[in-house]
């Protein structure tokens, strides 16, 4: 059926002049609306990160209180440019006292490449006779006992030629809330470390305060977050060199673990385990390292000092005392950084010295 102009204009009110119908309006104000949905979201997920980071204990080192030796191979300053290195101590308190007090029973260094990602851990042995910065030589362990974290990264960046500003220190309940929210750990046991790992089990009920069973036997083991940290803490079989290789695997698998684990279990893993860590890295510095954690993958791990030998020092007890320091500064460095040579600076070198003549050994 046809309508004339007139017909039209009585039934609809109106016809277009040069005869066509007019052009729908661009649905333009729906960008600003879609745009403001979006700010919305983002200025959410701020919130959300900032609340969750609020947890974090923090304790800031001024780059003035760092002592990072001047004489450093300027070369090797650049190699390790490319690097984020952060220092890793995992403390023994009763108390939940994370800044000082107690000893660093773990002392690692993570070192990641900034380019291919690759994760590499080195644990400096905690019984290390190394010289602690205040003008005398005694075992790293006790360094963080009496200057807490500063004291702690400035051992290591004095002894070992680094130039570590950044640490993340946790305690025993940090990381057994971590194994058991990640599910747990396969460990393989020999029989003597069951014995140790539930007599271990003893203390960490007390200390903790939760109950769980003893092991039942050697061979491959799923570990609950109380059995993983008697775990790594035993150090009568193989000293201490094997109780760092035991924390490392546990390590591992939790990295791993959290690369593939759901985001409503990482939320409740990071809303109970933060409030149990303290941190000189920045909300920026973590959002940045946590948003990576997927392209991460692990390298080799490794113990310092590699070549050792053990002394009872009268000032000091029974230590692991490096057989020439700056040998194994050299070897540290070529593991961490995968340089072909590195020349130790003049302060590791005089440290090197001075071991040998406290010990004999070198």
């Amino acid at each position: 059926m046809s309508y004339s102009r007139d017909q039209y204009n009585n039934q609809y009110g109106g016809y277009p002049q040069n005869g066509r119908m007019p052009k729908r309006k661009k649905k333009r104000r729906i960008w600003p609306f879609i745009l403001l949905v979006l700010l919305l979201l983002i200025g959410a997920a701020a919130v959300f990160v900032l609340v969750k980071f609020a947890k974090i204990q923090r304790n800031d080192i001024p780059k003035e209180d760092l002592v990072i030796n001047t004489n450093l191979d300027p070369a090797e300053l650049k190699n390790m440019s490319g690097y984020t290195n952060i220092a890793f101590f995992g403390v023994d308190s009763r108390e939940g006292s994370l800044s000082s007090g107690a000893n660093s029973d773990t002392i690692m260094i993570c070192s990641i490449n900034n380019k291919t990602k690759e994760i590499k851990l080195a644990s400096v042995y905690r019984d290390s006779y190394l010289d602690n910065t205040q003008g005398g030589y005694q075992k790293a362990t006790e360094v963080y006992s009496i200057g807490g974290p500063k004291q702690s990264l400035n051992m290591l960046n004095k002894n070992l030629d680094l130039n570590l500003s950044d640490y993340i220190t946790v305690d025993f309940q940090a990381l057994v809330e971590a194994v058991d929210l990640l599910g747990g750990v396969d460990i393989e046991l020999t029989e003597g470390e069951v014995q140790w790992l539930n007599g271990y089990l003893v203390e960490g009920r007390e200390v903790v305060g939760k109950e769980t069973p003893d092991v039942p036997g050697p061979g491959m083991q799923h570990l609950n977050g109380m059995q993983a940290l008697a775990y790594s803490r035993i150090r009568y079989i193989g000293l201490d060199y094997e109780r760092t290789e035991r924390q490392r695997k546990v390590l591992e698998q939790l990295m791993q673990k959290a690369k593939t684990t759901d985001l409503l279990t990482l939320n409740k893993a990071i809303d109970t385990i933060l409030p149990m860590v303290l941190t000189s890295l920045s909300n920026t510095e973590i959002l940045k390292l946590a948003t990576g954690i997927s392209g991460y993958n692990m390298g080799e791990t490794t113990g310092f000092p590699m070549d050792k030998d053990t002394a009872d020092i009268p000032s000091a007890g029974d230590c692991v005392v490096p057989k020439n320091l700056a040998n194994n500064v050299v070897q540290l460095h070529q593991f961490l950084f995968s340089g072909e040579s590195y020349t130790p600076s003049a302060t590791v070198q005089e440290i090197s010295n001075q071991i040998i003549n406290n010990t004999g050994i070198q």
